[in-house]
């Protein structure tokens, strides 16, 4: 284990986890300060959102391509364009200076996830182990990374009172400074050995592996449950009669609850047993979907929220180890980026779909296609189980 890249993961790991979490912490700010309204924000948002299924893909073929240092040349390159974005955000004039701040920002946190989940395993994990336990590895970032995003609103709310929204952002861009300076203490060359495998070769040994086309799927099926439960959980409990302010502390529960079963997997999960737990919390997906859809009373409606942060937490860093696992080292890059792409697919489109149902009847009936996809993702997990074990 290289402490260098340890510290660097750590730091690394909580400022994406912040940029993930930006533009929800300072939207009300930001559309103050812009004079924008709610549509205009979301534009915001979607160009966030829209950057990840190219650039994160874009950004595991880079990583392979240079070879060793190619992981510092993508994450290095990720946080310099990630402060630029921020000093973009701190000197706003206009909203289309907006829409490319934020672009920038979503194609730096794109290079920052693709290198952040390839370098987990030997960030903290001792080099001889990253084969047998990357699941402890994946769960460990991913509960830093969600602290990071947890903790984002709260410091944003504290920092606006006492200083310029300006000077926020300047702040933030200084934090991102600390893991870009860090990495270059990194011994890449210890740590990883050259690609022995072309570009092109290396995407048709991909192609032809099933465990990465399960794990992809399986992604795919998970993420849009995870993101219509975290956007629609407010909804759900002020429908059946919780007041907003106990539904924003329910919201709160339920990220909580969300790390802590990842801290959890990480530190109690037995060696071997990562595909069986991903079947569990698979299945598990059926039952909290089905529960907010049948739910008629609110402690009802709660208790399936907070459960479900319990169970899609560690559901997403162990399918990654699954991937990490069954692909050669040389492969990382590229297979975390097919991951992502395949993925972010379904994180686009699945939501939509359920808002439009939505529409048509309501949050809890749209609440049906999640409990599909749980169906869907359940069945991709045994068949997993079946060729991996």
């Amino acid at each position: 284990m290289d402490t260098n890249l340890t510290l660097m993961q750590i730091s690394a790991l909580a400022v994406a986890g912040m940029c993930h979490a930006l533009l929800g912490s300072v939207k009300v700010p930001l559309a103050r300060k812009m004079q924008i309204d709610e549509a205009r924000v979301g534009g915001l948002v979607s160009v966030f959102g829209v950057t990840l299924i190219p650039m994160v893909f874009a950004a595991g073929f880079l990583v392979d391509l240079i070879g060793v240092n190619g992981k510092q040349a993508v994450i290095g390159g990720g946080f310099l364009i990630v402060i630029t974005s921020l000093i973009m955000l701190a000197r706003l004039k206009t909203y289309r200076v907006a829409l490319l701040a934020v672009l920038l920002l979503g194609i730096g946190w794109s290079a920052l996830v693709n290198v952040l989940n390839v370098t987990s395993p030997p960030a903290f994990l001792p080099l001889d182990e990253t084969a047998s336990r990357i699941s402890y590895a994946m769960n460990m970032g991913d509960f830093i990374f969600g602290m990071g995003a947890f903790l984002t609103p709260l410091l944003v709310a504290a920092l606006v009172r006492w200083m310029r929204f300006e000077a926020v952002f300047l702040l933030l861009a200084a934090l991102a400074l600390v893991p870009l300076l860090q990495g270059w203490g990194v011994d890449w060359v210890r740590i990883y050995a050259e690609p022995s495998d072309s570009v092109a070769g290396g995407l048709s040994k991909l192609v032809e592996n099933p465990i990465v086309w399960l794990c992809c799927l399986a992604f795919f099926c998970h993420v849009p449950i995870e993101a219509a439960t975290a956007t629609w959980a407010t909804t759900l409990a002020t429908d059946r009669g919780v007041a907003e302010g106990k539904a924003s502390a329910l919201l709160s529960a339920f990220w909580l609850t969300f790390m802590g079963s990842r801290l959890a997997t990480a530190l109690l999960l037995p060696a071997g047993q990562d595909t069986l737990l991903v079947v569990v919390m698979s299945g598990l997906c059926i039952v909290f979907t089905l529960g907010l859809v049948f739910s008629r009373a609110a402690k009802t409606t709660c208790v399936m929220i907070i459960a479900a942060g319990l169970i899609l937490g560690p559901i997403f860093p162990t399918l990654i180890a699954i991937l990490l696992t069954n692909v050669e080292v040389p492969l990382h890059g590229r297979a975390v980026g097919v991951f992502f792409a395949i993925g972010g697919i379904g994180w686009t489109v699945v939501p939509m779909l359920i808002g439009y149902c939505a529409k048509r009847s309501s949050v809890q009936k749209a609440f049906l296609v999640a409990t599909g996809c749980a169906i869907l993702l359940t069945v991709l997990s045994v068949v997993l189980y079946a060729q991996h074990g």
